[in-house]
């Protein structure tokens, strides 16, 4: 199959050249932080984590949010997430590579990832999320590959590929469960170390993940002749509604844990990012601009009349996006960091080399992705061709 990644338009080329001119920027300056060092990045002795661990934090969630529509299809048997089915599982396969991206350019030395593998130490956290990320990347490959091919020849799926979907079902929260547990479990780190870390992070995996997947499948329909289908996307919009809504509620339960207590170590990192602490501010206007897409996000999500209009609905979920972006891929992290061990705040924003190599990665992201969504826009096409005829392709 593909040999339909080869065949498209002159804008299709265009767009996988302009991406692969972001890679060669990136690369080339990923190759400038090898030889100078981290030393190019914001990061320092007191904000060691920054923008390439928040960008792996995100993603992971992404990956994982594949199963809001493999679980209600494969389980459930919603036959409306029939036509995006491969849509959902195409796009953990991107989003699990620039995860391990990220991890590889934060290293100062990439060779030690491969300590690792090397060196396995079943103590440590990394050690299985190496485990559940590979995994995961594993099984939806098999998956999705398995399935568009019977789909292509007209044939079900083989039976012995539907215990390897339950397991990816099954797998799927395992993944941003344990990057939680990275979080959660340093005790130095009053901003993360809470017991609902785990959950917030599966929703709000919840309501990127899908809020992206309706953006992924407007564009779709837009430039293919594949239709994912209307009340599919709708589906999405809500599920995606009412994630965000319970990721809100949980940071409003840190909140309130954190103030009610009195316990001023947990405060200090909600003052800095809502109000600034001690003079530093930079992360101020990041947070009230997530404050204001996730008010964006809620009120178009939930509003039946604005979420069925598709202009509306478009803004809906990129304010989600964006929001759950801002949230976990860049105050999350570098708000635990503030303040650090003594009690001093030392502010992190990411510089311009460290912006061009994430760029980079989450270009890579997206030229895999177009050549999934290629191969699997053109399946779908000929298959609803061969079923329907012309006039019902976009039925």
């Amino acid at each position: 199959m593909l040999e339909l990644a080869l065949k498209g338009s002159p804008r299709y080329w265009g767009w996988l050249f302009f991406l692969a001119i972001l890679i060669g920027a990136g690369v080339i300056t990923y190759l400038y932080q090898f030889q100078i060092g981290l030393g190019i990045t914001g990061m320092s002795r007191d904000v060691s984590w920054g923008l390439y661990i928040g960008q792996f934090t995100f993603l992971v969630g992404v990956a994982a949010s594949a199963v809001t529509i493999v679980l209600p299809y494969y389980l459930h048997n919603y036959k409306k997430y029939g036509r995006i089915a491969i849509i959902g599982e195409f796009l953990a396969i991107p989003a699990i590579l620039m995860c391990m991206l990220f991890i590889f350019v934060d290293l100062g030395q990439p060779m030690r990832v491969l300590n690792v593998l090397l060196h396995p130490t079943p103590n440590s956290v990394m050690f299985y999320d190496m485990i559940v990320l590979s995994g995961y990347l594993i099984l939806n490959i098999l998956c999705g590959w398995v399935i568009l091919m019977s789909e292509k020849k007209g044939a079900p799926p083989p039976r012995w590929i539907k215990p390897f979907l339950y397991i990816a079902i099954c797998w799927a929260p395992s993944i941003h469960i344990v990057t939680a547990f990275l979080y959660q479990g340093l005790p130095g780190r009053d901003y993360w170390m809470t017991a609902i870390m785990a959950a917030k992070f599966l929703s709000s995996a919840f309501a990127s993940g899908p809020s992206l997947l309706v953006i992924l499948c407007m564009l779709i329909r837009k430039f293919t002749n594949f239709d994912p289908g209307k009340e599919a996307i709708q589906t999405l919009a809500k599920t995606a509604a009412y994630f965000l809504l319970v990721t809100i509620a949980f940071y409003l339960f840190e909140v309130f844990t954190a103030f009610y207590s009195g316990i001023t170590s947990h405060q200090y990192s909600i003052i800095y990012l809502f109000k600034g602490l001690e003079g530093y501010s930079k992360l101020v206007p990041v947070m009230s601009i997530c404050v204001l897409l996730a008010a964006i996000g809620v009120l178009i999500l939930v509003t039946p009349p604005l979420r069925k209009w598709e202009v509306t609905l478009a803004i809906g979920a990129a304010s989600t996006f964006l929001c759950m972006w801002l949230e976990k891929g860049i105050t999350l992290v570098v708000g635990g960091f503030i303040p650090n061990a003594f009690d001093r705040v030392f502010e992190y924003w990411p510089t311009l080399p460290e912006t061009i190599i994430t760029i980079g990665v989450w270009s890579f992201g997206f030229f895999v992705l177009t050549i999934l969504y290629k191969i699997a826009s053109s399946v779908k096409e000929k298959a609803i061709f061969d079923k329907y005829g012309e006039k019902q392709i976009k039925a």
